[in-house]
């Protein structure tokens, strides 16, 4: 499994996984993952964006600035506190998200067009256990090796 996963992850830097036509390699894979949790969650402001991607709000803050400038984001007031800043995908932010996600569920379906539904379905559900497995996962049991303990 370590040896497909690592084999994975070099094919999937090599074709960045981007998409087909013209949106291909057109978005890193840090904008489409914060793009897609605000269109998925709403506006939100950094730390609760961070907390909900696992990372720290400096690095959220670094990875959203050129949204911001793109016009794909916007900061908006938060509607019950007028003094904090929530981050909002902008209608421009939105189109090009699914342009992004048009295409790469296209390349998708290339990939997998000699897979039948059950095997897609069955990948998705294992796909999406591993990562809440990794997710779960205490990052500091990472650094030792198993059983040498604390």
């Amino acid at each position: 499994m370590q040896h497909q996963l690592a084999v994975y992850a070099r094919r999937a830097e090599q074709t960045r996984l981007g998409g087909l036509g013209q949106a291909r390699n057109s978005m890193d894979r840090a904008a489409y993952l914060l793009l897609n949790r605000l269109d998925q969650e709403g506006p939100m402001g950094v730390k609760a964006l961070a907390a909900g991607m696992g990372i720290d709000s400096s690095t959220v803050t670094r990875q959203v600035a050129p949204l911001v400038e793109s016009g794909l984001v916007k900061r908006t007031s938060h509607p019950e506190d007028g003094r904090a800043v929530v981050l909002q995908l902008s209608p421009r932010g939105e189109a090009r998200l699914e342009e992004v996600r048009s295409s790469r569920r296209n390349l998708m379906q290339l990939i997998t067009k000699d897979w039948t539904e059950e095997e897609r379905g069955t990948f998705c559900k294992l796909l999406t256990r591993f990562n809440n497995a990794m997710l779960e996962l205490n990052p500091s049991s990472l650094a030792q090796p198993p059983g040498s303990g604390s």
